[in-house]
């Protein structure tokens, strides 16, 4: 099957899968064509400011009073939410992880959801969640909408297929997908299996950040989102629906598929974006900028220059810093960091963060190079390099990220991390050269 896409962020989009569908000159007419239903999607508030006011209006099968019974509660033991305080007796320290297993059991999307760490309080919604999932089963008939946050998908292993109300999007390793707040969806691996990882986003939806002196261009082009066509199940078959709502989960049962919207228009709606095309913004000179340049996407928060949650990216990229040290230095955050790896090595760790795995550096907690990684950027010739095949990440958050149970008590955490700046040496020795050898003295 091959998809097609809308260019734009935040457009204000339509689109038709049955020729007619879509009202002309008003949203909400008498009757509509095709016998369908008329309803407003809002993912803000009726009067947010025309700049971030966000609503669709769908044109569906039934409507969605239709996609609900009587809810029953569940349970997914491993899938938490903001605020999750004592979970564990973990001391606070600089973490890493290897990757999380792929199942052996049939599992689902949602099945194969762990979370590692929460930050900020859902109720109020503020902060978010960090999750891997690991997954090896379609969910043919079940759905899932959640309505506590927006869910930024970043796969690492497999190709995704993510059927949503609103259209059909496909994404691979290199690419992401984000789900609104309270959108019908449900996901199947295309290679058999899949996992990645995903932000749950409690607070004010992804933006692109402002460029400010970098100007108009750079960085993440909204030219290159892009947001599905209408696409339509009519399946008249017994379904479930989960829902995740306030940090605890429900279902109901259905006789019909709910992923019946035949038309929309708005600008609240699913898309995807490669990586790849990211224009990175560096150093032409000396020193090595803030990450913040690496900014794909933001959720600003109430107060300006924070962020409730950025999506930060380190893909490939030429080196040219003179008389520096070129990689990420070391540092002290009011931030918190969950990194994550999709393919190749981490330029400041090139041993011990593999893909798949996961690095937690909470707010004040120092990190940087490690030893391997500071000797030898301080002591090569420093000439043109392009960094290849490598592609990082960062949910990054101005609250404290609080770790799971879960993720405490994973056999992949790695109890030598912080060995890993064991190796550092003291070079003070009171003379302007240090205490270098004389082959690695780059003066």
């Amino acid at each position: 099957m091959t998809l097609n896409y809308m260019p734009g962020f935040g457009n204000d989009f339509e689109t038709e899968s049955l020729p007619g569908a879509l009202p002309q000159g008003q949203n909400s007419p008498q009757r509509c064509a095709y016998g369908l239903y008329a309803e407003q999607l809002s993912g803000s508030p009726f009067t947010a400011p025309r700049g971030i006011n966000e609503r669709s209006w769908l044109y569906r099968i039934r409507p969605s009073v239709k996609h609900s019974g009587r809810f029953t509660p569940s349970k997914r033991e491993h899938w938490k939410t903001a605020p999750n305080l004592d979970d564990h007796e973990l001391p606070i320290g600089q973490l890493r992880w290897n990757p999380t297993p792929m199942p052996q059991e049939p599992t689902s999307f949602i099945d194969g959801i762990r979370t590692m760490t929460t930050a900020g309080d859902v109720h109020g919604q503020a902060g978010m969640a960090a999750h891997v999932y690991a997954f090896n089963r379609d969910m043919e008939d079940d759905y899932f909408f959640d309505a506590d946050g927006e869910m930024l998908l970043v796969p690492e292993k497999g190709r995704l297929r993510i059927f949503t109300e609103m259209g059909i999007i496909e994404i691979e390793p290199s690419e992401i997908c984000v789900i609104p707040r309270g959108m019908m969806f449900k996901v199947a691996a295309l290679d058999g299996e899949a996992r990645g990882y995903i932000c749950e986003n409690y607070g004010a939806k992804f933006a692109l950040p402002d460029r400010g002196p970098i100007g108009a261009n750079c960085l993440a082009n909204p030219r290159d989102f892009k947001t599905p066509v209408a696409a339509f199940e009519e399946k008249e078959t017994p379904c479930r629906l989960h829902v995740k709502w306030c940090g605890k989960f429900y279902e109901t049962l259905l006789d019909h598929s709910p992923l019946d919207v035949v038309a929309w228009h708005g600008n609240y709606a699913p898309y995807k974006y490669d990586l790849r095309t990211f224009s990175p913004v560096g150093a032409i000179l000396f020193d090595h900028p803030d990450p913040s340049i690496f900014t794909v996407l933001t959720a600003p928060p109430g107060e300006e220059g924070t962020a409730n949650v950025d999506f930060v990216i380190f893909p490939p990229r030429w080196l040219v810093a003179e008389h520096s040290f070129r990689p990420p230095w070391y540092h002290r955050n009011i931030m918190s960091e969950f990194m994550g790896l999709v393919y190749g090595q981490y330029d400041a760790k090139e041993e011990g963060f593999v893909p798949g795995g996961m690095s937690l550096h909470n707010m004040m907690l120092a990190h940087g190079p490690d030893a391997m990684g500071f000797n030898k950027a301080s002591t090569v010739e420093l000439k043109p390099q392009r960094l290849e095949n490598t592609l990082a990440f960062m949910f990054e958050t101005r609250f404290p990220q609080h770790l799971t149970r879960f993720a405490a008590e994973l056999e992949s955490l790695q109890d030598n991390y912080a060995d890993c700046w064991k190796d550092l040496k003291k070079r003070f020795n009171g003379t302007p050269e240090g205490d270098w050898p004389e082959e690695n003295n780059t003066k």
